[in-house]
């Protein structure tokens, strides 16, 4: 009589590699491998995507390896801080790091707020919000001005009749 069969979880190809289980076949496409282009949202492959998406995916697939690369360096430092003095100095350095980006992001929110162009919000200075406003006022008067939105449908309001449609004049202008 043949044994019955146990079932057994499931578990997806991607767990099945971290937990050491079967690699995948040869020619078999492997997520992060670099080998084929990733599918992003909708099936399209990166490949057939504009440039400018591609763009704007690099820059943050380079700010995300960046910011793994940082919490990894701090989780590090942290591990291998012993004393409490030696904690004390990698908090200290992480909150620094925390204080410097929080400031660049105030900046750039003062410099979007006043629209100041990127050579120009590089120009401002100061501690606070306060003292970042103040100096991009007085950069805003050297910012070129934007286009003024021009928002007629291509008619005018006014066309030159009284309100009321007569025939007979509309006739004439057309003809002319």
């Amino acid at each position: 009589m043949p044994e019955p069969v146990q079932p057994t979880e499931e578990v997806p190809a991607s767990d099945q590699q971290a937990e050491g289980g079967t690699p995948p076949a040869e020619g078999a496409e492997v997520p992060g491998d670099g080998s084929a282009a990733p599918e992003v949202e909708g099936g399209k492959a990166e490949a057939e995507l504009p440039t400018w998406v591609r763009k704007e995916l690099e820059k943050a697939r380079n700010d995300a390896g960046r910011y793994r690369t940082q919490l990894r360096e701090a989780q590090t430092a942290l591990e291998n801080a012993k004393t409490p003095e030696e904690v004390a100095a990698a908090t200290a350095a992480l909150t620094e790091k925390v204080q410097d980006l929080e400031h660049q992001l105030v900046r750039e929110q003062v410099a979007r707020k006043y629209e100041l162009p990127d050579e120009l919000a590089a120009l401002l200075t100061g501690k606070t919000a306060q003292e970042l406003e103040a100096v991009a006022k007085t950069l805003q008067k050297y910012a070129p001005a934007g286009d003024p939105l021009v928002l007629g449908g291509g008619l005018t309001p006014d066309d030159g009749d009284d309100g009321e449609m007569d025939p007979r004049k509309l006739a004439r202008r057309t003809r002319r």
